[in-house]
């Protein structure tokens, strides 16, 4: 086959590669995000990070960087895939001599692609391209199964295979709406890959080749994100199970704990604190007593409400036992946290049962990183103290440690 049109793709192809890495590299850097944003994002990671290693039965420092576990997975399984079929295909290539006259381009070619993956996956830190890793490796994948098809026969050619092995691994890791891009990326590229530079058309059995390929990319797109999204949906009930209290709506225990070591870890690397808030119900089990235990889960429920209402986006607001409550306020001072203390205690001192006069209040205790405590432990014995001193100072307050333990007062 001519040599000149197939230079001339490879050309384009390379240029439009570099312009999509240009723009997927220079998009960062020419948007500067302010400090809170970035520090809410990684609030929010480390947030996801918790979740996976919640249900991955893992501790929270088994990730790093806030990644989560399938990004971990997916990294593995495209160096491993990538390798098997570099080093499959140009032992099949060498071996075979089926394209003695493309030979050494299609060698340039696979070395150029495990150079690729050499830099993307082994030697750039994990974080510099983030999710768009998946729009460069897309690009790139298809850019060389392109090329492939061009150098080995076309329609005939046996690569056609790498267009759907892209798009269904794709599938299962990307969005819908990406996905359905990339299998109309891949069946564009399949197209140019038959009718650049070509001599003659399509015969008749081509064309039903062709068609029929392209059927199969579809449906195998189709297939990949139905099962993907089943999977999501399985993945994020799992989650919601094993992290969140089915009462309340807030977070359980167990996740309160991580989120609170992960938290002591950031500060220390940071030299912020943070604040702790433990809040009990003064009068659940005088409501249940009188009015039976169904009207006492609907308080909790409205507790857990007001709490919710209350609290940050970055803070982990958690259901500690049965009538007890904490709040995790990242880098928050200890007046900002008696603010919050006491607009959660008014709005569920005004809460109310419909049908009842059932009336709750709240006793609140609030602690200080690291001044109450340099351990989770720590901070929740000191946090059980503070609301202890709130109960005893009359209940339905605000209270901190006294001023011997390295904090005053009582509000309310």
């Amino acid at each position: 086959m001519p040599v000149e049109p197939v230079l001339t793709l490879a050309v384009v192809a390379v240029l439009a590669n570099l312009a999509v890495m240009a723009a997927v590299l220079l998009r960062p850097l020419m948007r500067r995000r302010g400090v809170l944003a970035r520090r809410a994002a990684s609030a929010a990671n480390d947030r996801r990070a918790i979740e996976a290693a919640t249900v991955a039965g893992q501790q929270p420092e088994e990730l790093s960087g806030g990644a989560e576990t399938p990004t971990m997975a997916y990294d593995r399984v495209v160096r491993i895939v990538s390798w098997v079929f570099i080093l499959a295909s140009s032992t099949i290539v060498a071996v075979t001599g089926l394209w003695r006259e493309n030979q050494a381009m299609i060698f340039v070619l696979l070395a150029i692609a495990g150079l690729f993956v050499l830099v993307v996956h082994d030697l750039l830190p994990a974080e510099t391209l983030g999710p768009a890793r998946f729009v460069v490796e897309g690009s790139v994948a298809l850019t060389l199964a392109t090329l492939l098809v061009v150098l080995t026969g076309r329609e005939e050619s046996p690569f056609f295979f790498v267009f759907p092995l892209i798009v269904g691994g794709a599938a299962l890791v990307v969005s819908p709406r990406a996905t359905v891009a990339l299998a109309a990326a891949g069946s564009l590229g399949y197209l140019v890959a038959l009718t650049a530079g070509a001599d003659t058309p399509l015969s008749a059995d081509g064309i039903a080749t062709v068609g029929i390929n392209l059927t199969a990319l579809i449906l195998l797109a189709y297939v990949g994100m139905v099962n993907a999204r089943e999977q999501r949906r399985s993945r994020d009930a799992a989650i919601r199970l094993s992290t969140v209290d089915p009462l309340t709506g807030l977070f359980n225990r167990t996740f309160f704990f991580a989120a609170v070591e992960r938290e002591i870890a950031r500060s220390a690397r940071s030299g912020r604190g943070f604040c702790l808030l433990m809040m009990d119900l003064d009068e659940l089990k005088m409501v249940n007593d009188r009015y039976g235990h169904f009207v006492g889960d609907r308080v909790l429920r409205g507790v857990g409400e007001v709490i919710r209402d209350g609290v940050r986006r970055i803070d982990t607001a958690a259901r500690y036992g049965g009538d007890e409550f904490v709040v995790l306020l990242p880098e928050t001072e200890a007046t900002g946290a008696y603010v919050l203390a006491e607009k959660i205690r008014q709005g569920v001192a005004e809460l109310s049962v419909p049908g009842t006069d059932a009336r709750v209040s709240m006793s609140v205790g609030v602690v200080n990183f690291p001044d109450d405590g340099h351990t989770s432990d720590d901070l929740m014995i000191a946090a059980d103290q503070a609301m202890y001193i709130s109960k005893r100072g009359g209940k339905n307050r605000v209270a901190g440690l006294p001023v011997e333990h390295g904090r005053a007062g009582v509000a309310g």
